[in-house]
């Protein structure tokens, strides 16, 4: 039931309150009032009031010493402390009892009236200004659908659209976010166009307008930061989509100053080739070409990771022009992560760069699929939000990023792909050397049933990719589509539905975050371990 609107106001000055009682009847509240601590309890314990003011001096008991037993009536009445004093001990003393505001004497009658219509009603205001300031950008946005979008557009919608979901996600409004839903959702199929028709021209012209692709970003974002401060820690989330970053954000603000900015993963959006184009500054079809023995069958993703650390070396070496000394570690368990933390103020007392990748949110991601538990606690795209942001909240990417902090060391946050929540089967037909992936495949006389529900690449080159034989060609899937066989049709449907994937063509897989953050205290400013 909603609290009535209501105020007990426990002042032994009660006289001299008459003025602020009557403003506050004439604005809606009732306003009943103690002279004295036990009163008040009373008062409490015989009905719910919307808030109490309690003053900090009174006979007998101070309003300090009242608040535990207000608390142990009601847990969620919101109090705030009226006091004469404005003395520093005082207001720690409130602070530390966490009061829910905090008043000095005297106070205005208006002065109370926007403290009350805060704690009461702030998140319904909140909540409203949102909702208003939503409908009026959707209409905007609905009316940008079918229309000729840039590349700089398309990030620039997707990212707002991220902010957008993790905003009204935490406002628990179910229509408005069913709305952004149905217009993401037609938004999908508008990029699985642009991409079809723009991506292979991007890497025929590499110096005409393009977005920066996974191959850029060391040049682009890395090497500048580099050159600029000297030391930086390159950090790697695998698997991170813009709202899960979106959700995280705020915990890092804190720490430093953040310039986000975005780029384009190359496709296939899967770990072996967005990550390695990162770590390498080059596309897959080059790193075969000059790494044979590193790059080997794209059936045998397991090997492909296996070069990072030489990759990203040899790309820092060629941009810089000189050797750079690059101390780089992959954290995959809670024990990793213990160990990173012991050598990680070494690493970051050196010059050069310090990459780690974190892959918890790419298990994550995966496990999910194969576990009825993680499925149930990250059944969708908000749940999936809120599991990575507890974990982050604990994580050792969190720590590293403290102790970046700590010694002003400048960071690099980004990710090699995202994911997309799967609810649409896609029957294909291929030959058994087919790749198993449900998001891509590599293999002779592949294709869709239904021809518009993939994109087909049949000139691996034009796209970046290394030949894999006579007549292999590419499947990507697109929007939220997954394939499955029609042998297995009904276990794959079951089995996949409602998975995050990756590895195929949608925003929430291409376009990615990338984000500069400088420690807000800069180093050797009489901070432990800054150096000299």
């Amino acid at each position: 039931m909603p609290r009535p609107k209501s105020i007990l106001w426990v002042d032994d000055e009660v006289e001299g309150l008459a003025p602020h009682r009557r403003f506050l009847e004439s604005q809606g509240f009732a306003v009943a009032q103690a002279a004295h601590g036990d009163d008040a309890l009373a008062l409490l314990r015989r009905q719910p009031y919307s808030v109490v003011l309690l003053d900090e001096q009174m006979p007998g008991r101070r309003g300090l010493e009242l608040l535990g037993e207000i608390r142990a009536i009601d847990p969620a009445m919101p109090v705030v402390m009226v006091t004469q004093s404005e003395d520093e001990v005082t207001m720690r003393e409130a602070i530390g009892v966490e009061v829910d505001d905090y008043l000095v004497k005297p106070v205005h009658p208006r002065q109370i009236l926007s403290v009350v219509t805060r704690l009461l009603e702030g998140d319904r205001i909140r909540q409203q200004r949102l909702s208003r300031d939503f409908v009026t950008r959707f209409r905007e946005l609905e009316a940008r659908r079918g229309t000729a979008l840039g590349w700089r557009e398309w990030a620039e919608l997707v990212a707002e659209l991220a902010q957008w979901e993790v905003r009204l996600a935490a406002a628990n409004e179910p229509g408005l976010c069913e709305a952004l839903r149905n217009l993401q959702v037609s938004l999908r199929k508008d990029f699985t166009e642009f991409m079809r028709r723009n991506y292979s021209k991007w890497l025929a012209s590499p110096e005409g307008d393009r977005p920066p692709l996974s191959a850029d970003v060391g040049a682009e974002f890395l090497v500048p930061v580099l050159q600029n401060s000297g030391r930086v820690l390159f950090l790697l989330i695998d698997c991170l989509r813009l709202d899960q970053w979106a959700a995280l954000r705020d915990l890092i603000t804190p720490l430093f100053d953040v310039e986000e900015s975005h780029y384009y993963s190359i496709l296939p959006t899967a770990t072996p080739f967005a990550r390695n184009a990162i770590y390498s500054g080059l596309f897959p079809m080059e790193i075969a070409a000059r790494h044979p023995d590193w790059w080997g069958s794209a059936a045998d993703e397991e090997s492909l990771n296996a070069h990072e650390a030489e990759l990203l070396t040899e790309q820092l070496a060629e941009l810089v022009g000189k050797p750079v000394p690059v101390r780089y570690e992959k954290i995959f368990t809670a024990a990793d992560g213990a160990d990173l933390l012991r050598r990680l103020p070494a690493h970051l007392a050196q010059d050069g760069v310090t990459a780690l990748v974190f892959n918890f949110v790419d298990q994550l991601t995966h496990g999910r699929s194969e576990s009825a538990i993680l499925y149930e606690v990250a059944r969708d795209a908000d749940a999936l939000r809120g599991l990575t942001r507890t974990w982050f909240e604990r994580s050792p990417v969190l720590a590293a990023l403290q102790e970046a902090e700590r010694r002003g060391v400048p960071v690099l946050l980004t990710t090699d792909h995202g994911s997309i929540h799967c609810e649409s089967p896609t029957t294909v037909y291929a030959k058994r050397d087919a790749t198993a992936n449900l998001r891509y495949k590599f293999g002779e006389d592949l294709r869709a049933e239904h021809p518009e529900e993939a994109i087909l690449v049949e000139d691996l080159k034009a796209w970046g990719l290394p030949a894999l034989g006579l007549g292999v060609r590419l499947l990507l899937a697109t929007e939220d589509r997954f394939f499955v066989y029609p042998t297995k049709l009904r276990e794959y449907q079951a089995r996949y539905r409602g998975s995050f994937l990756h590895g195929g063509v949608s925003p929430e897989e291409v376009i990615l975050p990338v984000a500069l953050l400088t420690p807000r205290v800069s180093a050797g400013a009489g901070r432990p371990g800054g150096p000299r």
